[in-house]
């Protein structure tokens, strides 16, 4: 045995071979851990389908049509007061440009920063979006960390945790958005990290920060952090490149430059170091700042009138949504009250996730009147007409089908009672009653009047003919053949030549597609 064998030396060829095998082995371990990272810091769980979706066609169409790149960086901003939350995607010329505006589905809190854990506030500022705060594995469909606290809010004592940009359409201090949309804006950031963006920028406002919702907005208390959020937003407007963002003085601080060729260091509680606006971007920053500052000034001169206050109102929720749903009171898995909302067209979720309840509304029918001549009223018997009158009496005044019909239902008494239908006399007469006639059973529809008596007395010969209505009789021998028609109403059952469809009934709708289930009312 030599000495190599015995104290472990090896030769320097093997050495080498060794150490490039041990350099190997060492970035596997270190793909696996990104791997376990990307899936949420959960060793146990692997990323599933929802996180490796491709991008539709229409978005990749969408992409090359605005001179991207699929896998070119991308930059989220959120809003709260108008709910939308937008991509920005970097275009082959360098700058930023609008990729997709989503209408967001549930935020919870007021505006303004979130300060405490337990206030349900969805943050406000600058945040930066790492792989690893990429969870494949969330309860609600997908998601990614906000990174909430940042600098800034460590600075001032904020507290929170686990507040995200998620799916499933419920939030408790998160930006909540439907399973499609969460699953697609997923999808951009991991194609943008295969791309080689090491982490992309989250901007959330509580509005739109424009002049005009400055100037609205001008008496709340959030007012000074609002103003300081304004000049990351113009920075941005005004280049179309990300603002590099730092924290010192415990405030913002937006592109800043050296003036010298120190690195700048920044401390978020200490004082600011020496610097000045990034030279690359400072003319177009500075004029947009100071076409805003004029405008703000102006509509506060022209007292334009302040946002109405939100209080007592939590969060908030697209109208697009907040049309067709309308948030409800609901618990979470751990039974803690929440706001949530069904989202219309949810993807579907595993046994142990149910889809919430969907209230479908369907359209009335419109209610269409019958033909007369199709619909049968009853089967009743009618009394041959009286004997004619005499002469020298006052001629008998013939009776329409309505007050007939009045009089035979009016009256609980016998048939031929309540189907008397004769004017007296006028005078008295000692002439004996007339006899009556027994009555036949004839078919009345609801098209055919009362038969005209067969001969009438010369002073009544020149009655109009339309006002002597007519009865259809029916021949005996097809009543005993035919069973008598009966009377229906909605609850009754179909009848055998229906088609199994009940006149006025309301079509079934399925409920199986997004269309289908949301044409009706909303709830």
């Amino acid at each position: 045995m030599d000495n190599d064998s015995v104290t472990g030396a090896l030769p320097p060829g093997e050495y080498r071979v060794l150490r490039a095998r041990t350099v190997r082995a060492v970035l596997a371990s270190a793909a696996v851990v990104a791997a376990i990272a990307l899936a949420g810091c959960n060793a146990d769980m692997v990323p599933n389908g929802r996180a490796q979706a491709p991008l539709s066609e229409k978005m990749l169409s969408e992409i090359t049509a605005k001179n991207m790149d699929k896998e070119s960086p991308i930059l989220v901003r959120i809003f709260k007061e108008e709910s939308e939350l937008e991509v920005w995607k970097q275009t082959r010329d360098g700058e930023y440009a609008l990729l997709k505006s989503y209408p967001v589905c549930r935020w919870s809190g007021d505006l303004g920063p979130k300060k405490k854990e337990g206030d349900r506030q969805a943050p406000e500022g600058f945040y930066t979006i790492t792989p690893g705060q990429m969870n494949p594995n969330s309860s609600y469909y997908l998601a990614f960390n906000t990174g909430f606290p940042n600098a800034y809010d460590r600075s001032h004592g904020y507290t929170g945790s686990e507040l995200m940009v998620h799916g499933d359409c419920s939030s408790r201090g998160c930006y909540a958005m439907t399973d499609e949309q969460i699953q697609e804006i997923y999808a951009l950031a991991r194609e943008s990290f295969f791309g080689g963006q090491k982490a992309f920028q989250l901007q959330a406002f509580p509005f739109r920060m424009t002049a005009l919702n400055m100037a609205k907005h001008r008496n709340s208390p959030h007012f000074a952090f609002w103003k300081m959020l304004k000049e990351g937003y113009d920075n941005f407007e005004a280049s179309k490149q990300e603002p590099k963002v730092a924290v010192c003085e415990k405030k913002y601080v937006f592109d800043p430059a050296a003036t010298d060729d120190k690195p700048l260091k920044f401390n978020a509680a200490g004082k600011c170091p020496v610097y000045q606006l990034d030279q690359n971007i400072a003319d177009a920053v500075l004029d947009h700042r100071r076409k805003e500052q004029v405008q703000m000034a102006q509509y506060i001169a022209q007292g334009v009138a302040t946002a109405t206050p939100r209080h007592g109102i939590d969060g908030g929720m697209n109208p697009v949504f907040a049309e067709k749903l309308g948030a409800q009171d609901g618990y979470d898995s751990k039974g803690r009250p929440i706001q949530v909302a069904a989202a219309p067209g949810s993807l579907p979720r595993g046994d142990d996730k149910p889809a919430p309840a969907t209230i479908v509304s369907v359209p009335r029918a419109p209610q269409t009147q019958p033909e007369p001549a199709q619909v049968q009223l009853a089967s009743v018997p009618v009394p041959q007409p009286a004997p004619l009158p005499k002469a020298g009496e006052a001629p008998v005044q013939s009776a329409s089908i309505g007050g007939l019909i009045g009089n035979l239902f009016g009256n609980s008494g016998t048939a031929d009672t309540s189907a008397q239908v004769q004017v007296p006399p006028p005078a008295p007469s000692n002439a004996a009653p007339a006899a009556r006639t027994t009555a036949r059973p004839l078919t009345r529809t609801a098209n055919v009047a009362p038969v005209s008596p067969p001969a009438k007395p010369k002073a009544v010969a020149a009655a109009p003919a339309a006002a002597s209505p007519r009865v259809a009789q029916a021949e005996p021998s097809a009543a005993a053949a035919e069973p008598a028609p009966q009377l229906r109403t909605a609850f009754s059952a179909q009848p055998a030549n229906s088609g199994g469809v009940l006149t006025g009934a309301q079509p079934v709708m399925p409920v199986g597609s997004f269309d289908q289930r949301w044409s009706g009312g909303v709830r």
